[in-house]
């Protein structure tokens, strides 16, 4: 398989994690959630076939592990160069990990003419064995709802729902400086000893998410999507509480909760174990006010982004040999 000339530029959006479906399983399928594509921060990275496999710029070594995966996988022979210019930050909640396997994936996919949709790539480079969140909004964006997997089975979950959510409406994405969020073995580790939820909580999760948050979002009614989405939140705060030991992560992440929803956000929350948190407001003079007062708490360590919720997927160019 001879590799194309020129290079693959790919830009991926973070994605938002909303909430964990079912961590009980009892119907065969566990896991599922819900989720968004964030408006910032942005993972862009630049390929090139080459002779063997090599990246630069942050999280080299991890973009070199998913080629050489995405390549091995397909049997291909040849190698890639590959340019990060701009990475998500790891281990904040983003979903840095699987946008980097899939960008990586996407890229090499066109410079070798691979055929290969967003599930196609997560399964080349390993990604989606427990949400399948980044995976859809690395497809489409939206305001996405996945199906879980089976309980004996590893696949990515289906894509169940997927809304384009008001243009006017924007998230306030506050990433505190601090301790990062699980990942790897110390995040399965977390998922093996966490407490099994109550049925009820698990059933209301699933009414809340069909009868109230897609209807909202469909409605483009925002104070109903923002209490919903909230007490979503907040039930799936206390299945994970017995490993992050509160509600959300403690300390700043749960200070900028409260801010949010004290000053003028319809919903907020926390992305999977953080330290990431968002706030969904109406108007981007909302988003103005609610960006100043998270700066003052997070300082000059932290990042606080807002916008829009992207509507598309990743974003892919080609661009010729000089």
């Amino acid at each position: 398989m001879t590799a194309a000339t020129g290079t693959v530029t790919v830009e991926a959006h973070g994605r938002l994690h909303f909430g964990v479906l079912d961590l009980r399983g009892s119907l065969g399928r566990w896991f599922g959630g819900i989720g968004a594509a964030a408006p910032a921060p942005l993972l862009r990275l630049t390929a090139r076939s080459a002779a063997q496999v090599g990246a630069t710029g942050p999280d080299a070594d991890r973009a070199a592990e998913f080629a050489r995966r995405f390549l091995d996988y397909h049997g291909v022979t040849g190698g890639a160069h590959i340019e990060i210019e701009q990475a998500l930050p790891p281990h904040t909640g983003l979903g840095s990990g699987t946008q980097l396997g899939l960008a990586v994936g996407r890229a090499l996919a066109e410079l070798y003419a691979v055929s290969a949709d967003a599930v196609a790539l997560s399964q080349a480079v390993g990604r989606a064995k427990r949400s399948a969140i980044g995976t859809w909004v690395f497809e489409a964006g939206g305001l996405v709802v996945e199906g879980g997997r089976a309980r004996d089975g590893d696949g990515c979950g289906p894509l169940i729902a997927r809304l384009e959510l008001p243009s006017e409406w924007r998230c306030v994405v506050a990433i505190p400086a601090g301790s990062p969020g699980l990942s790897g073995p110390a995040e399965a580790q977390a998922f093996s000893t966490l407490p099994e939820p109550p049925l009820r909580d698990v059933e209301h999760v699933a009414h809340l998410v069909l009868m109230g948050l897609l209807p909202a979002a469909a409605d483009g009614d925002l104070a109903a999507f923002g209490r919903i989405l909230t007490e979503i939140q907040q039930i799936n705060g206390r299945w994970f509480a017995a490993v992050q030991g509160d509600t959300f992560a403690p300390g700043t992440p749960r200070l900028l909760i409260d801010a949010m929803l004290n000053d003028g956000a319809a919903g907020a929350g926390q992305s999977s174990w953080g330290p990431a948190v968002y706030g969904i407001v109406g108007d981007q003079a909302a988003a103005d006010s609610l960006v100043g007062q998270l700066k003052r708490i997070v300082g000059a360590a932290g990042d606080v982004y807002s916008g829009p919720f992207p509507s598309h997927g990743a974003r892919v160019w080609r661009a010729a040999a000089q």
